[in-house]
């Protein structure tokens, strides 16, 4: 059994199963189970959703890590907000990601989801001229290094 180990440090919000987490110091914890989970910078604010791209990532992270009543209406959400972001934009590309977001998101890998979504969100930035959404990024592999968390899958 693989295990993911991640070490945030004091401050850090994760979200674990729909249940936000603060962590009071650095610390250290082993997931040994699967888990809807996301934490620090990847966390989309409700009041961060302020464009089209943003409402839909707010969505998708809803359908992700919301509670058990939250899911479902996330999912219907992003349907419903990609099916009109689909029609307004030029970008075949956007619709595109979009589309495979939400075909990720339906069988219930919002996870890969979440990746297109950010990156229609940085597409829709360099569109409209508008400033990058510092609250937000992708998630990170395990592995790969975020910042001010580090993530490390060991085999057990």
């Amino acid at each position: 059994m693989s295990t993911l180990v991640l070490e945030l440090r004091q401050g850090d919000m994760m979200v674990v199963n729909g249940a936000p987490i603060r962590f009071r110091n650095r610390t250290r914890i082993e997931l040994a189970a699967k888990a809807r989970f996301l934490f620090g910078k990847q966390i989309m604010p409700p009041e961060a959703a302020t464009t089209p791209a943003r409402r839909i990532y707010f969505a998708l992270q809803t359908a992700y890590i919301g509670t058990d009543e939250e899911r479902a209406g996330g999912l219907q959400a992003a349907r419903t907000l990609i099916g009109d972001f689909q029609q307004a934009t030029t970008s075949a590309l956007a619709r595109e990601m979009l589309r495979q977001a939400l075909g990720f998101a339906e069988a219930d890998d919002c996870y890969q989801a979440l990746k297109l979504a950010r990156r229609v969100m940085r597409h829709e930035e360099e569109v409209l001229g508008i400033a990058p959404l510092a609250t937000t990024r992708p998630p990170a592999q395990p592995g790969q290094s975020e910042g001010r968390t580090t993530l490390t899958l060991n085999a057990g």
